[in-house]
């Protein structure tokens, strides 16, 4: 008798982008301003979307959002985000990295996962990825 077997959901999957993502928040992240405290918020599986919320009130402190370390450090390949601005992006990722631009800030993390699992995706559009490097960093 014949066994079925399922293959495991992969970053090609259109389906899994589709259907609505696995709820993950995570709130009152502490950024510093010191390039070597560079907050990596690693998710759990592969995100459908990402929304990144600076929560800081008071005097302005902006928020550098990338996809690598290297990006909100050192290359400037990064966005950023001032007090109470959000930004959503329909991003495929595995990891964000968060730094204060100069002052320390707060921050949450909403995102929509799919079940696609991190081995899908082993350098997160890393900067040392040569395809993708100029806009990652």
């Amino acid at each position: 008798m014949a066994e079925f077997q399922f293959t495991k959901p992969g970053l090609n999957s259109v389906g899994q982008y589709q259907q609505s993502g696995i709820p993950y928040i995570s709130s009152s992240w502490y950024i510093t301003s010191d390039v070597t405290g560079v907050v990596e918020v690693e998710f759990p599986t592969v995100t459908k979307f990402v929304t990144i919320i600076n929560q800081h009130s008071g005097s302005d402190a902006p928020l550098r959002v990338g996809f690598s370390s290297l990006g909100v450090t050192l290359n400037n390949h990064c966005f950023i985000l001032h007090n109470g601005e959000s930004y959503t992006g329909e991003f495929r990722v595995s990891k964000m990295y968060l730094l204060g631009d100069g002052v320390n800030s707060t921050a949450s993390v909403i995102a929509g996962l799919t079940n696609i699992e991190l081995e899908n995706l082993p350098n997160n559009w890393s900067g040392s990825d040569s395809i993708y490097n100029d806009g990652i960093g």
